[in-house]
């Protein structure tokens, strides 16, 4: 596991906890954070994407329900909810980390985390959220 990806890893519990919570103390969060990273550069990395998650949800809820046919975003499980938040908005407010990388990530913390079903929906709806918010196209199959 990178350290990154530790970092996503608890960035999500925070996330959880607030979406269950709604209010969350900033120094309670802060502890949590230093206990489980005990590192100033992934504690700060967590935290970003922690806090931008928060900032951006009433944006990000909205687009995660316009892609996800059929799921209205307060009803899907608070797993996989709190991870397509997470990695919608790296999509959409961290350019400098590629596509590929936030989906195998929240792909990963669905495996981990959610249901049997769960990184397969996770992975569509980011794919899609991909293509739209970074203009990204499919390749066409290659002919056999």
């Amino acid at each position: 596991m990178t350290r990154r990806h530790r970092a996503r890893e608890v960035a999500l519990q925070v996330l959880y906890e607030a979406d269950l919570h709604r209010h969350l103390d900033r120094e309670r969060v802060q502890q949590f954070l230093w206990r489980r990273l005990r590192h100033e550069d992934l504690v700060r990395f967590a935290e970003r994407l922690y806090q931008g998650t928060l900032t951006h949800r009433p944006e990000i809820d909205e687009r995660l329900g316009q892609i996800s046919e059929n799921w209205r975003v307060e009803r899907m499980n608070a797993v996989d909810r709190n991870i397509l938040r997470l990695g919608a908005y790296e999509l959409m407010c961290c350019p400098e980390t590629p596509t590929k990388v936030i989906i195998d990530e929240a792909v990963e913390l669905a495996k981990r985390y959610g249901t049997t079903d769960s990184s397969a929906f996770v992975n569509a709806i980011l794919d899609r959220l991909a293509q739209e918010c970074r203009g990204l196209t499919r390749e066409p199959p290659a002919p056999e």
